[in-house]
């Protein structure tokens, strides 16, 4: 990959999680009112019209035969993990919170790789990951008067998208991003359908919460598809390292929106998540 092409793609990168961290927002906003399988129906009814017509458009089938597999069904239901437990941090604790203990997906990932894949992992890459591990429970503080139950929802979140990016390295190479992007918006909403079996009937959502809704699917679309083309773009250890970029948008958004005030131990475990995960996927020769 040229020079140009990696800042094209970290550009892109940037781009995506910005807009996935107003998704957050607006998620966040519009369960204050609508109940949070409601809103996540909503959102995944969304995104599976949007790249159900991009793969139309391509050519494609929405839904191949070689999305039913024992691969996908893995995918498929690491998926529902994430995006059901996810949606309920958002929407339960501060969004600073859960999207900092969220970016310690791609350190489950390298670890994941190790055991199920068999990938040789050096000794200096096992102590950044446990490392990585250290920041998140500095952010969680079992134990200790700050820790909150409800902070385990966005551990859980995590490693349901970490199996998730692992079983994708394992889902047919045939699967377009906007297939894949279908069958995820698919498992969004019947996240939504789980927790709504559980919660029982809810009321529509308001004119004003069907904008937050409304906010929440476009960016999130836009985000998604922002995070495609900057994989396709420029080289994966370029443009992996700026996922990071959806922590400090969080914290922005979280305190200037809902006015959260991130503690000390929350900045000190992100930053060290941060570090660690930056160091792993940029430093290949470690």
């Amino acid at each position: 990959m040229t020079g140009s092409a990696n800042l094209r793609g970290s550009l892109f990168m940037v781009a995506a999680m910005a807009g996935f961290a107003v998704e957050d927002a607006f998620l966040k906003a519009a369960t204050q009112e609508v109940a949070v399988g409601l809103a996540l129906v909503i959102l995944g009814l969304a995104g599976v019209g949007v790249f159900s017509v991009v793969a139309l458009r391509a050519g494609a089938a929405p839904l191949p035969r070689s999305i039913v597999s024992r691969t996908m069904a893995l995918r498929s239901g690491f998926e529902i993990v994430g995006r059901l437990f996810y949606a309920l941090a958002i929407a339960l604790t501060p969004i600073s919170t859960a999207s900092a203990i969220l970016q310690a997906t791609p350190l489950v990932v390298v670890l994941g790789a190790a055991l199920i894949f068999g990938e040789s992992i050096s000794w200096r890459r096992w102590a950044l990951i446990v490392l990585g591990f250290v920041g998140v429970l500095i952010i969680l503080r079992p134990g200790l008067e700050g820790f909150s139950a409800l902070s385990l929802l966005a551990l859980v979140a995590m490693v349901g998208f970490a199996g998730r990016d692992l079983a994708t390295r394992a889902a047919p190479l045939t699967l377009s991003n906007a297939q894949l992007g279908v069958t995820g918006f698919i498992m969004l909403a019947l996240s939504g359908a789980i927790i709504l079996a559980v919660t029982g009937r809810v009321a529509l959502p308001s004119p004003a919460a069907w904008g937050l809704l409304a906010g929440a699917s476009l960016f999130g679309i836009l985000a998604y598809a922002a995070l495609t083309q900057a994989m396709r773009t420029g080289a994966v250890g370029s443009v992996t390292p700026f996922r990071y970029a959806r922590l400090v948008f969080a914290v922005v958004l979280g305190v200037g929106v809902f006015g959260e005030r991130p503690d000390a131990a929350t900045l000190a475990g992100s930053a060290i998540i941060v570090a660690c995960g930056v160091i792993l996927l940029t430093k290949r020769d470690l």
